[in-house]
């Protein structure tokens, strides 16, 4: 119960990753507020907040476009109103267009830029000035953890815009934990490599997995769970000293 009484808003909780970090940290005792624009599951299944609600009963779903302020300021006053502090927040909504630099449409480059970089922008802002008024319990006013990506740090093939988005994030995590530190309250990040999430399209392709299985040193593809373990230990206070750090969850892709 490492999160006992913790409240975390989690963005992206309807699928994938932002699910599985959503149900782990609500086993480990979390009040959870899950975010995401619309309840559907994109690999399939119940909605979030029927699973959440069948471990515990402090949880809700907000529908919001984190790309909207006021939908990102609404989310953080009905978490308030129902929990009164907020621990942590979990950036984890994300969106590809996927293609290479010279086959980008603007449109596409800009809703990219809305989703994973304005987005955690405005959650975090929000956050930071939820969290400045709080005291510090477990040495933090509060915590950031944002899930970027590998490829943040290498190039995303074929996925200009994301790559570039998710390289703002690392960015983005070590100015928030310079510029917050001595308030106490941490950010960092967790970057994952080639997980199986569940969903369908370019991702899951043969030659896809190929190429990834190839480039994974262990004998497995990540799992969403894999990054909610690692999610959880910046979440909670078996990292007190930790921030600023992009943590790899990718079994070795970028160590070979």
């Amino acid at each position: 119960m490492r999160l006992k009484n913790k409240t975390v808003i989690i963005t992206g909780a309807s699928s994938g990753i932002g699910r599985a970090i959503a149900v782990r940290f609500m086993a480990e005792g979390a009040n959870i507020v899950a975010v995401d624009i619309s309840a559907d599951v994109v690999e399939g299944g119940r909605p979030v907040i029927e699973v959440l609600e069948t471990i515990g009963s402090d949880a809700m779903f907000l529908q919001a476009d984190i790309a909207r302020s006021d939908d990102v300021e609404r989310v953080f006053k009905e978490a308030q109103a129902r929990f009164g502090r907020l621990d942590v927040l979990v950036n984890n909504a994300a969106i590809h267009a996927p293609s290479p630099l010279a086959e980008t449409e603007e449109a596409d480059w800009d809703r990219v830029m809305d989703v994973n970089l304005k987005g955690a922008f405005l959650c975090s802002r929000e956050a930071v000035r939820f969290m400045l008024q709080q005291d510090i319990i477990d040495e933090a006013r509060g915590r950031i953890v944002n899930i970027s990506s590998q490829h943040g740090m290498i190039s995303a093939p074929g996925d200009f815009a994301y790559g570039v988005s998710k390289a703002g994030l690392v960015y983005m995590t070590k100015q928030i934990a310079a510029d917050y530190a001595a308030q106490n309250i941490l950010c960092n990040a967790v970057a994952p490599g080639k997980i199986l999430t569940g969903k369908g399209g370019r991702a899951v392709l043969p030659e896809t997995l190929e190429y990834s299985r190839s480039r994974t040193p262990m004998p497995r593809l990540g799992t969403p769970e894999d990054v909610a373990k690692a999610a959880l230990f910046l979440a909670c206070n078996d990292s007190t000293y930790i921030t600023g750090h992009n943590l790899l969850v990718d079994g070795g892709w970028m160590a070979a």
